[in-house]
């Protein structure tokens, strides 16, 4: 058996799971998520805690098994704790705000880029070091939305200029060699 789907997902306080057959809905302090599982593979609750079992041991069904359990961990620790992408936004004059519930970037443009939030998820914006938070409870949502948002200006390799994640490494090249002296 996976080693990740033999693991059960435990439910914190003040989370809720219905198990209506092959959907799931979560309920927590920070939202409510519902996802719908493929019908081979059966999703139990007991004790504060779901486990995931499969009917055989046939490649397709073991590859949704440690998926399947890995979604739901998400859902739980998405509605309880939530999830966190950070970017940061390097270059001279490049900025970010925000502007009711809209991010609004200044990243070279003639002029400036509006990225609305889609439901469930918020921005905050640290106007002095240049960093952006992207919050929520879905963890697939937060990363696409971070990087719909890198890809507005993506950082370029000779300058380092553009939108990156925190911590991440951009390759840089080296100018052009005639410039010496």
């Amino acid at each position: 058996m996976s080693r990740i789907g033999r693991s059960p997902v435990k439910i914190p306080s003040g989370v809720q799971v219905t198990i209506d057959g092959a959907t799931v809905v979560v309920k927590g302090p920070k939202g409510e998520l519902t996802r719908a599982f493929r019908p081979e593979i059966t999703v139990h609750q007991d004790a504060g805690q779901l486990t995931v079992q499969r009917p055989s041991d046939a490649p397709s069904v073991r590859a949704l098994h440690g998926l399947t359990r890995a979604l739901l961990n998400n859902m739980v620790l998405g509605v309880s704790t939530g999830f966190e992408k950070t970017l940061q936004v390097e270059g001279v004059g490049y900025r970010a705000e925000k502007s009711g519930k809209d991010l609004v970037l200044s990243v070279g443009y003639s002029h400036p880029v509006r990225f609305e939030p889609p439901a469930g998820i918020s921005f905050e914006v640290e106007e002095k070091a240049r960093l952006i938070k992207v919050l929520g409870p879905d963890k697939e949502l937060v990363g696409q939305v971070a990087a719909d948002i890198r890809k507005v200006r993506p950082p370029e390799p000779y300058k380092g200029k553009g939108i990156r994640y925190v911590g991440e490494h951009v390759r840089r090249k080296a100018g052009k060699a005639g410039k010496v002296g």
